[in-house]
Parts: structure tokens; sequence; C-alpha cells
């Protein structure tokens, strides 16, 4: 989509995205000034129920009624009623557009669309603070490069002159700069950019009209398992960590400061119940957003891609200070101060436990059809060997140099010896081989049959 001036009356230093500038009337939140009646107070809450990085504070918290259920217990105590009113979008632009026009007043969205939302709510005078996160990965392991299947492309650094697809000011399109420059590449003129909707770029890859597609959870993942995309860059390898949080209307937080404890109250609830009930959770969400559950798995199981917790880590708020240069070097944002657009307060309050241990190393998993736990192995052989025979639903193997999990069947094997090896691209195996004499790719049939 094109980038647009923005109209005359809005003195910023900045021009934004088009997609932030969606007309107002597309959704119908109330906020708290929306009450019906002065004895109702009507809360909004823009989500994404595709991005499953949000689920604890969205599709998840959504369907088991927690933020409901926190919202009747104050109701009985000051004698209120209160109403929730979800918004779901497919990307965090428009839940921003609606909150700075005080319509939505808690939303969720990654790393880059929360520090668009920071900028935004500044220059319209409706700030915004992030209170707390969803899910993470310390490395980066939630946005990944794709092509098509049978695309000739195999390292980042193939990119040059070609058409790769991204969302403009998404976590996704960060990972892609920092990749790109990585490999020597300039983001602006060595490829031909194409600002997209995910489902736009996913739509333009399988007709061709793109060479890759750079986006975050849950695309990558999804085409891959639907055998329309095979990875070509593990976000992981950036080592950085990346994250999606959640944001309050900063007049709401005052006004209503009880109601976010309230939500984020829920959001542990939810945290809680993902975490103990992986694949159940898998299932609701799947069921919600018609995504398949094996690729929700992927990402929020128990050993997926994206570790989930509240907490506002300090990591995670060094990475987001390094996002901000990348925004302005897009010219998206001006200066951002984080530090003020963080408010720790309102989590302390609402959950006064510890944060949850970092997620440690992942590992091979194996999901039997009809089964409502998965089986864990040490090691890739080991599960090829368990589900040779079996009835599978879903295998799932960690990358051996990023520990990125990935599908089993959609992974890079190499046999090095009598071991196996798997890997999300063909560049971490070709690292690998490099570092090992002897060690060869295979094909996922033949590591099936050396398993056995």
């Amino acid at each position: 989509m094109p980038v647009v001036p923005l109209p005359q009356r809005l003195p910023l230093p900045r021009l934004l995205p088009f997609a932030l500038l969606l007309p107002l009337a597309t959704a119908c939140g109330g906020g708290a000034a929306g009450a019906q009646d002065s004895r109702t107070v009507t809360v909004t809450v823009g989500y994404q129920s595709k991005t499953i990085n949000t689920v604890t504070a969205g599709t998840l918290l959504r369907s088991l009624g927690y933020f409901e259920e926190e919202l009747a217990a104050r109701g009985k105590k000051d004698g209120l009623t209160y109403k929730v009113k979800w918004q779901d979008y497919a990307t965090g632009a428009p839940i921003t557009a609606q909150m700075t026009a005080g319509k939505i007043d808690i939303g969720s969205m990654g790393d880059f669309p929360l520090l668009i939302n920071a900028a935004r709510g500044r220059q319209l005078g409706q700030p915004t603070r992030l209170v707390s996160v969803t899910g993470y990965n310390l490395r980066g392991g939630l946005n990944t490069v794709v092509t098509a299947p049978g695309s000739p492309l195999r390292s980042l650094a193939d990119l040059r002159g070609k058409k790769v697809s991204t969302s403009v000011g998404s976590a996704a399109d960060g990972t892609l700069v920092r990749a790109l420059k990585q490999a020597g590449i300039d983001p602006e003129r060595g490829i031909e950019k194409l600002n997209q909707q995910p489902s736009v770029g996913a739509s333009a890859l399988a007709g061709g009209s793109i060479d890759a597609l750079s986006q975050f959870v849950a695309w990558p993942g999804q085409l891959a398992y639907q055998g329309k995309a095979k990875a070509l860059y593990d976000g992981a390898d950036l080592n950085l960590p990346t994250f999606h949080g959640v944001t309050v209307r900063e007049k709401f937080a005052k006004e209503r400061a009880g109601v976010l404890d309230d939500f984020l109250k829920a959001q542990r609830r939810a945290t809680d119940y993902l975490r103990n009930r992986p694949v159940a959770a898998a299932e609701t969400v799947a069921k919600e957003t018609g995504l398949p559950a094996e690729v929700v798995y992927l990402y929020n199981g128990a050993h997926g891609i994206s570790t989930f917790d509240p907490a506002l880590r300090p990591e995670l708020i060094a990475a987001l200070k390094k996002d901000v240069p990348i925004l302005k070097a897009a010219k998206l944002v001006g200066d951002v101060d984080v530090d003020s657009f963080i408010d720790p307060a309102p989590l302390r309050r609402a959950a006064r436990t510890a944060s949850y241990p970092k997620a440690g190393a992942a590992k091979a998993e194996l999901w039997l059809k009809g089964r409502a736990t998965t089986r864990t192995f040490d090691s890739p052989k080991e599960l090829l060997k368990a589900a040779k025979d079996a009835e599978v639903r879903a295998t799932y193997v960690p990358d051996a140099l990023t520990g990125t999990l990935w599908f089993a069947n959609r992974a890079v094997w190499v046999a090095d010896g009598s071991d196996l090896r798997a890997f999300v691209t063909p560049a971490h195996a070709k690292t690998y081989i490099e570092r090992h004499a002897g060690a060869r790719v295979v094909s996922y049939a033949d590591a099936v049959r050396r398993a056995s």
C-alpha cells in the first residue's frame, strides 16, 4: 500500500503508512466514554485473532471469558455493569487508529507496531502505555522469510534484485531490513519491496508474482504446513528479541485503573491456561480462528517458538529501543521515548507473583491423533523412530543452530554419521555441513528410514 501524506490538520513531523489512516468509522468501539448509561461501562478491546502470539490478550482470553468474569466480580462490588466489546483486526495499525480516536481502550500488537502506537498516540493527544507482554522469542524466531516450495533461492543473499512482500512497519519488515543489511544488501535499493497485508502477500507468493514473503507469526508456519512455502531465513539468526504486548490509552488507564487491573489479571489466567494445557489452548485458538491447530501449536505449544509471560522483561525493553532507529529510517516515526511509554505499575498491581521462568531449550515433540497431550524426545532421531508407524497428527523438531521449532516433515535434514540433525532453512544446513566433515543433506523420507 502506498504511503500518503496526512491531512493538514494533523501537524505530524513524519509520514505514516496508509494502513494507519484507515477511516475511523471502520470500528464501532465505544470505550469507557461510550457507556450506554451512567451504570454501564463498555470496555473495547482491539486484538488480532490470527496473530497467535497475542492470544492471551485476545483470541484465547476472549474464548475463556476470563476478562468478563473479572469484570462481573467488580460489578458486584461497585454496582456497575461492565460490558466487553472485542474488535478483531489483521494487523496492529487499525487498532492504533482506533485507539487514537478514543474508540479502543486496550489493544495488543507486535513490537514495531507498538512503537508506532506510542508515537501516534503522542502526536494526536491520545498517549498510550505499554503495560504487559503476551508472547516473545528471545532470538527473534517469530518472524520468517519464506519462498515458494519450488524456488531456487537458498539463502538471503539470493534475494538481491528480487520481489519481496512484507508489511511495512511490522516486526516482519524490521526482521527483513536487519537481515538484508547483515547480508550486505541495501533494504531499500537491493530488493523490490512490496508493502502488502499478510494475506495479500501469501496470495502473491502462491501466484508467483513475488519471490519471497517476510511475515510474522503465524503466516510462515501456516504456509509451510500447507506445503505452500518453505523457509528461507529464520528470524532467530538475528539473535535479537521480538515480542507482542498490550497497550492501553493513558486516559482510560487513569479513569478505569481497576478495569485495566482486571484485564491483566485475566491475561495472567489465560497465560496459565495456555502453559498448563497447551494442546487444549491450541485447539481452542484453532476453532476460533480457522487456523490449523498444528500451526497454532508450532508457536504456542509446550516447546513452541513463542514463550508466553506478561512480564516486561528488560531484554525485551532493550530490544524495543533498538527497533526505534529502524522505524525512524523508514520515516514511520520520529523519536520515541520508550521509557516513558512503558508503565509496569498496572502489572505489578494485578499480578503480584513473579514472572514465569524463561523457556528452556526446545525439544522434539510428537502429537498423536486423538491425544490431548504430546510426547517429547531428546533427539530428532528418537522422534522419527517413534513416529514411523504411529497415527501422527504433527511432529516438531528444533533447529540445531537456533533452536527454532519447525515441522519435521518441512525441515531440512542432515545426516552426520549415525546422527540426524534438523534445520529450518537450507542456509542453516549448509553452515552445519561446512563445520562437520562427512555430513550431508538427506530427504525427510531418508531421515525417517535412517532413524528406524
